[in-house]
């Protein structure tokens, strides 16, 4: 009961973190289009700057995708964990990403905190199936480039 109580607390964390990153990126998309600029500021030696962080993100994704693709166990519950594991864990692969390749301070703390639930949401999620807790590691606050 108790780590059910926790995995909903956890997913109201996690829900608030989503809809403050929505509103960032949904302002700075409107501040882009609104002065139209954007598209034609963008150069070349950006986009080439931008390869590493993109390379990174892809590689998380297809980790995660692939991930996701567990076979069915006949148990609803640890078939759900057991896709919902890989798909916290690219969240968290993404974070870090960002952590190592962003600049934007906002963007970098939201990072950290997506780091910090989706770890304590695959805990959660392991713990209410039965399965032992995850080993305990150190949530990074910055990543070195």
């Amino acid at each position: 009961m108790r780590a059910l109580m926790i995995l909903l607390e956890l997913r109201r964390f996690s829900r608030l973190a989503c809809l403050l990153m929505a509103a960032i990126a949904w302002s700075a998309a409107s501040s882009a289009a609104d002065t139209g600029q954007h598209a034609a500021d963008v150069s070349a030696q950006a986009i080439a700057a931008e390869a590493p962080f993109l390379a990174d993100n892809d590689a998380a994704m297809s980790k995660m995708m692939d991930g996701m693709m567990a076979k069915p166990s006949g148990d609803v519950d640890r078939d759900f964990v057991e896709m919902m594991t890989p798909h916290h864990q690219g969240g968290i692969d993404m974070a870090l990403t960002m952590l190592k390749y962003g600049h934007n301070e906002q963007l970098k703390r939201l990072a950290q905190e997506i780091i910090v639930t989706q770890q304590q949401e695959i805990a959660a999620m392991r713990l209410a199936i039965g399965d032992p807790l995850p080993p305990s590691v150190a949530s990074p606050t910055q990543v070195a480039p």
